[in-house]
C-alpha cells in the first residue's frame, strides 16, 4: 500500500512517555526531560532550576525507580507496550478505509521512541499532510500544547514542511463516551456495582486553570457524560484528582483523601476509573490499583477494584479510528 516515493499521510499518534528501564538512572534522566518542560512547570526557570537539580533529582528517581519495578512487565513498560499494541490496532482498523497512502508511528512525549524519531520516519515516506493525535482525551497545555511544542521543534528544521493538523481534544467524543461506558459496564458485569464510581483524572495546578486552561471542565464533562450514558444518579459518583505533586494547590477533590473519607464514612464498595489515561501506566496500575486501595481499604472500606484504562479494546481503537478518519 505503501511507497516512499509517492506523498503520503503522516499520522503520529503520542503519549507522555516512560522511562527506558525502572532503574534510578533511567528514571533521573527521564525525569529531568519532564520536569524541564516550562509546560509543565511554569515556575521561571532561575526558581525552578535549583529545586529540579539540587534536590528533586536527586531523590525522586530512587523512589519512582521502586514504584515501576511494582509495574514493570516482560515486555517493559506497560505504557510502552500498550501504545505500540494502539498504534499496530489503529493501523488495522484503518485499513483501506483511508484514500490516500498513509503511515502510523508512535512518538513519546518524554522518553523512547521520541517524537523526533516518528517524525523522521514519516518524512522517509514522503509525507505532505500530517495529523497528529495526542492521547490525551481533554486538553490541557502540559500535554497537548507540549506535543505541539515538540512536533514543532522538529519541523522548523525541515526544508519541506507538511500540512499539519492537531487533534487538541477529545473529550465528549462520542465514540469516546461511549468505549467509556462499555468498559464500565463490563467490569460491572464481573464485579457488581460499587456504592461508588469514582472518576479520578490526573491533577494539574489550580493556577493553570486560572490562567485559562480548559482540563478541569474537559474532566467533568467526561466523567458526566458517562454517567449519563449509564444512567448513574448524581449521588453515585464523583470526580477527583490524582498524582499531585509539590506544595501548591492543585484541581481537588484529591483521590486519595477522597477515598480516605469514603471509607471512613461507610462506603462499602468503590470501583476507580481514570478517563484521562488512554493506556495503563505508573498512575493507575500503581498510584490507583496499589496505593489508593490500600488507602481506601486502610480506612475502613470493604471492596476496592480498579477499572482498567481503555487501552486496546475493540471499542476504544474504533473511537479512535473514527476521530482520525474525521480529520484527515
Amino acid at each position: 500500500m505503501l511507497n516512499p516515493i509517492a506523498p503520503t499521510i503522516g499520522i503520529l499518534i503520542t503519549n507522555l512517555g516512560t522511562p527506558d528501564a525502572p532503574t534510578p538512572a533511567a528514571l533521573r534522566k527521564y525525569l529531568a526531560q519532564f520536569l524541564s518542560d516550562p509546560r509543565v512547570i511554569e515556575t521561571p526557570r532561575l526558581l525552578w532550576w535549583p529545586v529540579l537539580h539540587g534536590i528533586i533529582l536527586r531523590l525522586r528517581p530512587r523512589r519512582s525507580a521502586r514504584a515501576y519495578r511494582e509495574v514493570w512487565t516482560e515486555a517493559g513498560s506497560p505504557l510502552l507496550a500498550i501504545s505500540k499494541r494502539q498504534c499496530e490496532a489503529i493501523r488495522s482498523a484503518l485499513g483501506e478505509a483511508v484514500d490516500e497512502p498513509y503511515r502510523v508511528e508512535l512518538g513519546m512525549r518524554y522518553g523512547n521512541p521520541s517524537i523526533r524519531s516518528a517524525l523522521e520516519k514519516l518524512r522517509s515516506y514522503n509525507i505532505r499532510k500530517l495529523l497528529v493525535l495526542p492521547l490525551y482525551p481533554q486538553y490541557s497545555a502540559a500535554t497537548t500544547a507540549s506535543t505541539f511544542d515538540a512536533v514543532a521543534d522538529v519541523l522548523k528544521t525541515w526544508r519541506i514542511v507538511p500540512q499539519v493538523k492537531m487533534i487538541t481534544s477529545y473529550h465528549d467524543d462520542p465514540g469516546y463516551i461511549d468505549a467509556l461506558a462499555e468498559s464500565i459496564r463490563s467490569h460491572w458485569a464481573q464485579s457488581g456495582n460499587p456504592d461508588k464510581l469514582l472518576f479520578s483524572f490526573h491533577g494539574l495546578p489550580r493556577a493553570y486553570v486560572l490562567a485559562g486552561d480548559p482540563y478541569e471542565d474537559e474532566c467533568r464533562a467526561s466523567a458526566r457524560l458517562a454517567a449519563r450514558q449509564l444512567d448513574l444518579h448524581d449521588d453515585l459518583w464523583a470526580v477527583s484528582f490524582q498524582s499531585r505533586f509539590g506544595p501548591r494547590k492543585w484541581l481537588q477533590p484529591y483521590t486519595d483523601k477522597l477515598l480516605r473519607k469514603w471509607g471512613k464514612s461507610g462506603v462499602g464498595h468503590v470501583q476507580v476509573i481514570c478517563p484521562g489515561f488512554a493506556a495503563d501506566c505508573l498512575e493507575t496500575l500503581e498510584e490507583i490499583q496499589i496505593q489508593n486501595r490500600d488507602f481506601f481499604l486502610s480506612a475502613g472500606g470493604k471492596r476496592f477494584s480498579y477499572i482498567p484504562a481503555l487501552n486496546d479494546r475493540p471499542r476504544h481503537i474504533a473511537a479512535l479510528r473514527d476521530i482520525i478518519r474525521g480529520n484527515l
